[in-house]
């Protein structure tokens, strides 16, 4: 049962990395309108003219690593700072939108527990 659960969420969040990672090259979703202070953080982070595509790549990448449970742990290593940021962006300028990047972090954290016995060399003193 446990695994299931590890799997499905790994899977979900997969699926929504997948989702927003194509998002970022196809614009078919609408984004929510968001106050001032979020779009003057969002417009800079825009006209950086890389930091989207590099993170709309690696999203892609980590999603499909999720759903095929390759490289999985890797994956989550390299997508958590993206997503961290995404989610504490909403927490400080906009709550709106919080809940797919939340529903990202938390699904990156439980795929980083589900392989941490991956991790434990880097934590031996």
């Amino acid at each position: 049962m446990k695994t299931k659960l590890f799997l499905g969420t790994q899977i979900i969040g997969g699926l929504l990395l997948l989702l927003f990672g194509l998002n970022g090259f196809l614009q078919f979703l609408q984004m929510p309108p968001a106050n001032a202070q979020m779009t003057e953080f969002t417009t800079a982070v825009y006209k950086t003219g890389y930091i989207f595509p590099l993170m709309a790549v690696f999203e892609i990448v980590a999603a499909i690593s999720f759903l095929t449970n390759k490289y999985a742990p890797l994956m989550a290593v390299l997508i958590m700072p993206f997503m961290l940021n995404a989610f504490l962006s909403h927490i400080f300028l906009d709550m709106d939108g919080i809940a797919p990047s939340g529903l990202i972090v938390v699904a990156t954290i439980i795929v980083m527990i589900k392989n941490s016995e991956t991790f434990l060399p880097v934590f031996k003193a």
